[in-house]
């Protein structure tokens, strides 16, 4: 009987360091337990509308897009992941290089209690060239199944065209720029030039998308 007492008491233990080591993982590249619920849109899908207000209170709506290519890119400065690709000012350069092609790019802040004036500090801080909105109600995150910061969509006349990573290496190191693919780049540059995208869907990384609760 003791041993039993024993043998139950020991799988008891195991179980809860199991647990305790699985908790102190990686807690940037982990989306929240929310997240893995909800319904993700598929590339071909029309994308979700949404109208959200960028950094100095103007209201940004989707639908006043649908003829045109929009680039997505979830954000929240407080991820390293983010930080690698404004560190050096790569974001703002892929950003204001398509804008002038006629590219509409939006950042969208899902992060929990984040504000208009949060965002509008930050861009000009990073000089950011392109609207960060604020959809700290997470309604809009949710909607496209965003899980990780810098997550990305891009939308062709209203369809989710492509949607994942901004490029191949999962590093929070913006040194490794520089000789990774950038599948967004890729997916733009196809789009531009009237051919299907080669590579449609990729998996994100980077920080967990911090939503309200």
């Amino acid at each position: 009987m003791k041993r039993t007492l024993f043998s139950v008491a020991a799988v008891a233990l195991m179980a809860s360091l199991v647990g305790a080591f699985a908790v102190a993982g990686d807690k940037h590249d982990k989306p929240d337990k929310k997240e893995g619920k909800q319904a993700a849109v598929a590339v071909g899908q029309a994308a979700p509308q949404f109208a959200l207000e960028d950094q100095d209170g103007k209201v940004v709506n989707l639908s006043d897009y649908s003829d045109k290519v929009v680039v997505l890119e979830w954000f929240n400065n407080e991820c390293p992941y983010v930080v690698k690709f404004y560190k050096n000012g790569d974001m703002n350069k892929w950003s204001s290089a398509y804008q002038a092609k006629g590219v509409v790019w939006l950042a969208v802040n899902s992060t929990k209690s984040k504000t208009n004036a949060d965002n509008k500090k930050i861009s000009g801080d990073w000089s950011i060239s392109h609207p960060v909105l604020n959809d700290a109600s997470g309604e809009t995150g949710r909607a496209y199944g965003a899980t990780n910061t810098p997550q990305m969509f891009v939308i062709n006349k209203g369809q989710i065209a492509y949607m994942g990573a901004i490029d191949d290496n999962r590093s929070s190191d913006a040194g490794d720029i520089a000789g990774a693919k950038n599948y967004v780049a890729k997916a733009l540059d196809e789009i531009l030039a009237g051919e299907s995208v080669s590579e449609p869907e990729t998996k994100a990384y980077g920080c967990s998308v911090k939503y309200a609760k």
